[in-house]
């Protein structure tokens, strides 16, 4: 395994990126498919990060919440500090992480988890994959392997929406929750308390990023920002050329994580 602070290999442009983050005032953090994470600062070339991480670790996503730098992976949910990846005690496939307060909650292979750094427990779905969820005022809403789930907190209940396809990135839009699907589409409430699913004719879609005010669809032809004409979703192109698997910002920069050719700087048009 490649360690910490190595240069990464020349043909780095060649791997398939899922996750980029910005990090810090200086620094980029991206994860090629299968091959760990890499870091570049404004000034340098990529590296590899990868002390303390499992061999051929393949991260789903990453999060950022201040200091704190976090892999969703196959191997379970990292943390990097003093410069190396430190394992949680959750050791299960990871697809989301995210602190609300002081309370960690996580997407597994296993369902649903709420925890700390060294205990956690499952919230719901044992049995059943969680890709990613969004924790609103009232509501928990889950993309599942089989569709939607949302837990009302007021009526301490669970409601399920079978959509017959995977939900494995969700946001919310115009006031309605939206997500993509592992079939490429786009899937949003249909305001009537259930959920639909269509397809943007030759787009297949990767996953749905809010930044700020805008939400974002990564797709494999580049990047749009969703705008609203008469109530109905539109889509704004603002990179052609290339699949768009995530975004990242510092407010001047975007940062795109790409399958063919590396992670991409584009100015910010917001």
């Amino acid at each position: 395994m490649a360690t910490e602070g190595k240069p990464a290999d020349q043909d780095w442009l060649l791997f398939h990126f899922s996750s980029v983050k910005v990090f810090g005032e200086n620094a980029l953090i991206a994860a090629p498919m299968g091959q760990g994470v890499m870091r570049k600062y404004t000034s340098g070339s990529w590296e590899r990060v990868e002390e303390g991480l499992p061999p051929q670790t393949h991260v789903n996503r990453l999060y950022v919440q201040e200091r704190l730098l976090s892999a969703c992976t196959n191997n379970g949910l990292f943390y990097y500090t003093g410069e190396q990846w430190e394992a949680s005690s959750l050791a299960i496939g990871c697809y989301q992480f995210r602190q609300v307060g002081k309370t960690s909650l996580a997407a597994t292979q296993y369902g649903f988890w709420s925890g700390m750094r060294d205990h956690w427990h499952n919230l719901a779905f044992p049995n059943e994959i969680v890709y990613d969820f969004l924790y609103l005022p009232q509501y928990i809403i889950l993309g599942m392997e089989q569709g939607v789930a949302i837990y009302d907190r007021l009526e301490d209940d669970w409601m399920e929406f079978k959509l017959g396809a995977a939900v494995t990135s969700l946001a919310v839009f115009g006031g309605r929750v939206i997500g993509v699907t592992e079939q490429g589409e786009l899937m949003q409430g249909d305001g009537r308390g259930g959920f639909q699913t269509f397809s943007f004719d030759g787009l297949f879609l990767f996953s749905v990023v809010t930044k700020g005010k805008d939400v974002y669809l990564c797709c494999d032809r580049g990047l749009y920002r969703l705008g609203l004409v008469g109530g109905r979703i539109s889509l704004i192109s603002l990179k052609l050329g290339c699949p768009v698997t995530d975004i990242d910002t510092d407010g001047d920069q975007m940062y795109l994580a790409t399958l063919f050719e590396g992670v991409q700087t584009m100015g910010n048009e917001r």
